[in-house]
């Protein structure tokens, strides 16, 4: 996402597939995107930039918003299998390897979603089904009828949702990995964002984030000052205290950090070589709950398709 939309003006499409390339070469197998990215040009360019590896590693993309009109979300069966079509060809593929219903629509019940999904199974064009933002009965509904081999939401040291909604726990339960997205605080936890920083509204959505206000960005600076501890004791950075913190919290979390910069990237698969014991989560944990962070983790609009 963060290489063709969102967190400022889209990056370089050469940029992009020589970064996403890095990746592979650098033992990465997993890769995210959406259509709704760009829209478009992000399953563009992962398409164009793992199409010479392409069956080395798994691709998950996600539909239903109705990217063409409202821009709600849109999940009707005829609605996700007209779409499939158009993501298999911008990602070069004859497959979806974990295909995600991008947020829940209050207007289909999760059991048409599914259904329509297992369809798309069935036909080979996709390969697993996957459930971003969605709440705890209805991953156990869409799994009740399609087996579900992933749940996306966020998650990080400073948001904690969904160890406090049942998501996690659902999906220990039933077997399901979980996929935190913006697990290094949309960069905040980085230590690189201060009450300086300024969001363009045009191009960058934090912009419109409550968190990412000045006051709230100089407000949460204990939880930075609380990753820079951990990472000097750990002769690590930040960034890489953040997903070590994730990588250690449950063996079926596999976190996506996102990154449009090769030395950003290094950065960031350098927390494989950061361990975490117990008695040091123990600790993180006890520091993290004397912090309060201020303001909500998205803007309303956003908060408003989250279950």
């Amino acid at each position: 996402m963060s290489i063709s939309a969102n967190y400022g003006p889209p990056a370089d499409r050469n940029q992009g597939i020589r970064t996403i390339r890095a990746a592979h070469d650098k033992g990465v197998t997993f890769f995210d995107t959406a259509e709704v990215y760009g829209p478009y040009t992000s399953e563009e360019l992962v398409g164009e930039a793992l199409s010479p590896f392409r069956d080395n590693v798994a691709i998950a993309s996600k539909f239903g918003f109705d990217v063409e009109g409202s821009g709600a979300p849109l999940s009707r069966p005829e609605h996700i299998k007209k779409v499939v079509e158009g993501s298999l060809q911008r990602l070069r593929t004859d497959r979806i390897d974990l295909y995600y219903q991008h947020r829940v629509d209050p207007t289909v019940p999760i059991e048409d979603v599914a259904g329509a999904v297992k369809d798309l199974i069935t036909e080979g064009k996709v390969l697993h089904f996957g459930l971003s933002e969605a709440g705890a009965r209805t991953i156990r509904r869409a799994h009740a009828v399609q087996p579900i081999a992933a749940v996306q939401s966020e998650y990080s040291v400073w948001t904690r949702d969904p160890e406090r909604n049942g998501v996690l726990n659902t999906c220990e339960e039933l077997g399901i990995g979980f996929v935190p997205w913006g697990p290094v605080g949309l960069g905040y936890l980085t230590g690189k964002i201060d009450a300086r920083t300024r969001f363009d509204p045009q191009t960058d959505l934090r912009s419109r984030f409550p968190r990412f206000t000045p006051d709230a960005l100089a407000a949460n600076m204990p939880v930075v000052d609380l990753m820079r501890r951990f990472a000097a004791k750990k002769d690590a950075t930040p960034a890489q205290i953040a997903l070590a913190w994730l990588l250690a919290r449950k063996p079926f979390i596999v976190p996506i950090p996102g990154t449009r910069n090769i030395d950003h990237l290094t950065e960031n698969l350098g927390a494989l070589n950061v361990a975490l014991t117990p008695a040091d989560l123990q600790e993180l944990d006890s520091d993290f709950a004397k912090i309060t962070v201020h303001g909500a983790r998205m803007d309303e609009a956003n908060m408003q398709i989250v279950e």
